[in-house]
């Protein structure tokens, strides 16, 4: 066990610890810009550039392991496609090729320096383990030097790679079917599009991990979306680990993926997750049919019954087109009452009658009359003392209406 310390001591070593750290907390704030995060001597920023990190091949492992993750994520979750096949042994060729130059920097040491035109000479060892000579070929120890030992270079192959693992996390969106489901179920329906929502999906069947036959013949169907987004989070976690890219390249290179991948999601693929939206709110319908929602928000479980809550949105939104239907079908006959006397409009308006039925009556005597009311156009006027010329259109609707009242056969 560790001995106490007196007081004495702790106070010496708590100081010194504070010093230690106001000291390094003063040499960032000299030396260091405060928002680059580079420093603030040229001389020093070019010393630290030409500095080898020999952990480059540790990065792109780092990188491989976020790809094999993100791989994991959609196969599981995804429908399998010949896209995601080849593009995911693709990039995973690509970065174990990667990984395998630069681990040849990493694994290869020299025990005696270099030789003469730039060759490795001495006896190499992986560890501390000795290697046969000529283990790997000297283009390959050549290629991964030339990679590890260069600044730009190795940054060329660190914005590859993550652009890699960014690929992969969004390219299976090409492969799912970009079908709107309102248009397919309005087609279904005989409606407008704009009519259909999760409650006319729920009477197609339609639902989360359900197939939605004709509506996906262009592609596979895809009901979870939101995988693309947390696997284009993990694609942002491969910018992190290459240490030796600036804070301000990482912040630019992940701005433009997020861009990428935004643009993507709101142009061509935002059907995607629009259908993802109905089948999530269809599937809640479908859970909570029959079920009433619950008068008791705060009581057992805490919330009432799942679904309840869409089911009973779901009937109001049927009580309500339902309304709006009669008011427009109300309006619609009060407009042609206006338009046609009332024995006529109660014709076209029966519901046995036949489509191309006209109304005709048979009369002794008949007469017409054509009138117009001189230097109307004049009397019109828009003002706020008529009501905006309402008071004017009043006066003409009593003008026409008199006229309707007057009986068939008066003088």
């Amino acid at each position: 066990a560790q001995e106490a310390l007196n007081p004495e001591d702790e106070v010496d070593e708590f100081l010194s610890r504070a010093i230690d750290a106001r000291s390094i907390d003063q040499l960032r704030k000299d030396h260091v810009k405060k928002f680059l995060l580079t420093f603030q001597t040229p001389e020093l920023e070019k010393k630290y550039s030409k500095k080898v990190d020999d952990r480059f091949g540790g990065y792109v492992a780092c990188t491989l392991l976020v790809f094999c993750f993100i791989c994991c994520l959609q196969i599981v979750v995804f429908p399998h496609s010949p896209l995601m096949l080849g593009v995911y042994v693709g990039i995973f060729i690509l970065l174990t090729a990667i990984l395998f130059v630069c681990a040849v920097y990493s694994c290869v040491t020299v025990s005696t320096g270099l030789m003469g035109g730039g060759a490795w000479g001495g006896s190499a060892t992986c560890d501390g383990v000795p290697l046969p000579p000529q283990l790997f070929p000297t283009a390959l120890q050549r290629l991964s030097r030339k990679i590890v030992q260069s600044r730009a270079h190795s940054t060329i192959i660190g914005v590859f790679t993550i652009l890699l693992v960014f690929v992969a996390a969004f390219v299976n969106m090409f492969a799912c079917s970009r079908v709107a489901l309102r248009d397919c179920a309005a087609r279904e329906l005989n409606v407008t599009p704009e009519a259909v929502g999760p409650c006319q999906l729920r009477a197609l069947n339609f639902s989360l991990g359900t197939p939605t036959g004709p509506c996906h013949r262009d592609g596979l169907a895809c009901d979870f979306p939101e995988y693309f987004n947390y696997s284009v989070v993990l694609s942002l976690l491969a910018c992190s680990v290459f240490l030796h890219i600036s804070s301000i390249g990482k912040l630019l290179l992940m701005v433009a993926i997020e861009a990428t991948y935004l643009v993507l999601v709101e142009g061509p693929q935002a059907t995607l997750f629009d259908n993802a939206d109905l089948l999530v709110v269809a599937n809640a319908l479908a859970r909570g049919r029959g079920r009433p929602p619950s008068p008791h928000p705060g009581g057992r479980g805490g919330g009432g019954a799942p679904g309840a809550a869409p089911a009973w949105r779901c009937a109001m939104q049927a009580t309500g087109e339902k309304e709006e239907m009669e008011e427009l079908q109300a309006y619609n006959r009060r407009l042609l009452h206006n338009i046609l006397p009332k024995d006529v409009a109660a014709h076209f308006l029966a519901r046995e009658r036949r489509n191309d039925e006209l109304y005709y009556q048979s009369c002794e005597c008949v007469a017409v009359m054509f009138a117009s009311i001189s230097n109307f156009s004049e009397f019109y006027v828009e003002l706020e003392a008529n009501n905006e010329g309402v008071e004017c259109l009043r006066l003409l609707n009593e003008i026409i209406a008199d006229f309707d009242e007057v009986p068939e056969g008066g003088g």
